[in-house]
């Protein structure tokens, strides 16, 4: 008989020792919400719970709620080396190695008692991995998850996966796929999933995940891909003590002062055109530099761009990144698909709301490139 999705899910949350979540390299809000309530679930199926995103962090917004594991920008120990030598043609008499410091080489020396070893007297071998599944949370294809799918790709395909996503653009990845189309946030599909496995996960602290994660993703349910089944949802987990008034007030109304220089800056230099009903602006590092953040500040200043242009459909934010990239924060509103837009430029997100990256040191020529794309694209199909 075949499983269902959720006793798919289960089922492998069963067998494995040491599960793994991982979320992408430009995980959202809703991405770590959701990490941190399968998180929770681990731990009370007694499972060991660690996250890992390339990003080695959760965004600030979301420091008000309780993780329920530390967050690592990297996977540790995840297998070990092995050096094996013959001995029947040469006795070791001496083992010892030096790091070669300026070449990042670790150089092992033997020492045989008598006579030599040959090529074939040695092999490499790596013992199993650590990790025996993986569970990627909002990442639409393996690529999304960033240097820690570029680094250890022979971990992902030789270690089982569960995958939950709501995007369209999922490419079904995982042995389980726990994909909804329909839902508005990774926090909704999992919702669904914690219900149909046993409701009573779902406590007070899991509720305020999830919630955060619908809240964040639908600004506060007003982006137009609201529906009925969403705002119940959004009822049973406050009907479950999910803390809405604080997730609203710690998203929404908690600004610093150092975000609020940044917008400032952000907005002075907004750009529009009403034919492709657009709105863009641009941020340098020394806007950062001068405002006293960084990048997690940008978090929801789209919805600042929207709001003083309500009549845009697409809205753009250029900034410079410390890898020496120019990247774009890309929103649009139905019908428009930020992914389908910025798809020249390694486009990573969901049809709201993409992350683009261009191998470009010049902001004002990657402006141009990316702002006559996307208006040929929004003319063309207007």
């Amino acid at each position: 008989m075949a499983y269902s999705t959720h006793e798919q899910f289960l089922t492998m949350l069963e067998r494995s020792k040491r599960p793994l979540i991982l979320v992408g390299a430009n995980a959202n809000v809703d991405d770590f919400s959701s990490a941190f309530g399968v998180a929770s679930l681990l731990s009370k199926l007694a499972k060991p719970v660690e996250i890992v995103t390339s990003g080695g962090t959760a965004p600030k917004a979301i420091s008000f709620l309780k993780a329920p594991a530390a967050i690592r920008g990297d996977i540790q120990n995840i297998a070990k080396l092995t050096l094996k030598v013959k001995l029947d043609r040469a006795a070791l008499d001496e083992l010892s190695y030096h790091k070669d410091d300026d070449a990042q080489e670790l150089h092992i020396h033997l020492l045989p008692k008598q006579g030599h070893w040959k090529p074939e007297d040695i092999t490499i071998e790596t013992q199993s991995y650590k990790y025996d599944l993986l569970i990627c949370i909002g990442g639409s294809d393996l690529e999304q998850f960033g240097e820690i799918y570029n680094s250890y790709q022979d971990f992902f395909f030789k270690t089982p996966i569960i995958n939950i996503d709501h995007s369209g653009k999922n490419e079904h990845y995982g042995q389980a796929n726990v994909v909804d189309m329909s839902a508005v946030a990774c926090a909704e599909v999992c919702y669904d999933l914690f219900r149909q496995i046993d409701e009573t996960l779902i406590d007070e602290e899991v509720a305020t995940y999830f919630l955060t994660g619908m809240i964040h993703k639908t600004r506060s349910f007003r982006s137009e891909n609201i529906t009925p089944k969403t705002l119940k949802v959004a009822g049973d987990l406050i009907a479950r003590g999910a803390r809405r008034d604080e997730i609203v007030a710690r998203l929404y109304k908690t600004r610093s002062v150092e975000t609020l220089r940044l917008w400032g800056r952000a907005l002075a230099r907004l750009k529009s055109d009403p034919k492709a009903k657009m709105v863009w602006t641009l941020l340098t590092r020394q806007d950062f530099t001068n405002a006293g953040t960084d990048e997690t500040a940008l978090e929801n200043i789209v919805e600042e761009l929207l709001m003083s242009a309500p009549d845009a459909n697409v809205a753009a934010i250029f900034y410079e990144h410390p890898d020496k990239m120019i990247c774009v924060k890309l929103h649009a509103r139905r019908p428009h698909d930020a992914l389908h837009l910025g798809a020249p430029f390694r486009a990573a997100g969901t049809r709201e709301e993409a992350l683009l990256r261009l191998r470009e040191n010049d902001i004002v020529k990657a402006e141009k490139k990316v702002i006559t794309h996307i208006k040929d694209q929004l003319t063309t199909h207007a």
